[in-house]
């Protein structure tokens, strides 16, 4: 019988990007293999297998019927670790928030959507459930992961790094990007990432979360030097921190002004929807 450590993937609301990183990163790192025994990854194979210790869970909390889910798979796991931003912040899909659910639902699925979908505000896992430890990113970091990964099978309590992503762009010798006319949430962002996106030429959207000591109103200042205005800013804070700033009450850096009403109409688009045969 094999000693190991189990370890199972679960998918929520998500594009599932963080699990083909993983799979990704274990082409090159097969070592890893030796170490532990994986009993249920739907991406890399067909076994489900429900006795694990450790429970890697991608996508956000978005239906009511997640959340029973979520309970069973924390009270099997005696390790829980939200992988990726929409576990771990809400992500994208928490930009739905800013209307009511209603409305959201009928402008994606049409009139029947409230009836067709079961659907509720987006949520990171940690609103429901107890996380012990998370791997920020969209989608994941491979040798973030690996390097937790790691630690876990130690024994030592993973740390995310506590300082803002410029401090890797400086490591990496990279031009700011903010001083070079393209804005770039870097001064308020978790590092962790190596800086990826600005040494890319792409300006950083918070997709690891904010670090502990980010100054969001000097970030509005750069960004309003950009020509951005309050709307665009706040739309930029909340790409994949939506769920954070909603529950920061005073101490959030949207402007009131800016924010969307819950019952305002939603964007229009031209984009056309695929017709189903009758």
């Amino acid at each position: 019988m094999s000693n190991k450590p189990k370890i199972a993937f679960f998918d929520f609301t998500s594009c599932e990007g963080c699990q083909l990183t993983v799979i990704d990163a274990l082409q090159t790192h097969l070592g890893l293999l030796d170490l532990v025994e994986i009993v249920q990854f739907r991406e890399a194979m067909t076994e489900k297998g429900e006795d694990y210790q450790i429970a890697f869970v991608e996508g956000s909390c978005t239906r009511k019927s997640d959340e029973d889910r979520l309970r069973q798979i924390r009270n099997q796991a005696d390790v829980v670790v939200a992988l990726g931003a929409c576990a771990h912040l809400g992500g994208i899909n928490s930009m739905k928030n800013r209307w009511t659910i209603e409305n959201v639902q009928t402008y994606v699925y049409g009139q029947n959507g409230k009836e067709a979908y079961e659907s509720y505000p987006a949520r990171p896992i940690s609103a429901v459930v107890q996380v012990d430890a998370v791997i920020p990113g969209c989608p994941i970091d491979r040798f973030e992961f690996l390097r937790i990964v790691q630690q876990m099978l130690q024994g030592r309590k993973p740390k995310l790094p506590d300082y803002p992503l410029c401090v890797e762009c400086k490591l990496a010798e990279n031009a700011c990007l903010n001083t070079l006319g393209k804005p770039c949430l870097g001064p308020i962002t978790r590092a962790g990432c190596d800086a990826i996106c600005p040494t890319y030429g792409d300006g950083c959207e918070g997709c690891r979360g904010w670090h502990p000591e980010a100054n969001f109103e000097h970030m509005r200042e750069i960004l309003r030097g950009h020509g951005l205005s309050e709307e665009d800013i706040d739309a930029r804070f909340t790409m994949f921190n939506h769920y954070q700033m909603e529950h920061m009450g005073e101490d959030s850096p949207l402007k009131p002004e800016a924010v969307l009403s819950r019952n305002e109409a939603l964007p229009s688009s031209d984009f056309a929807a695929p017709q189903e045969a009758d």
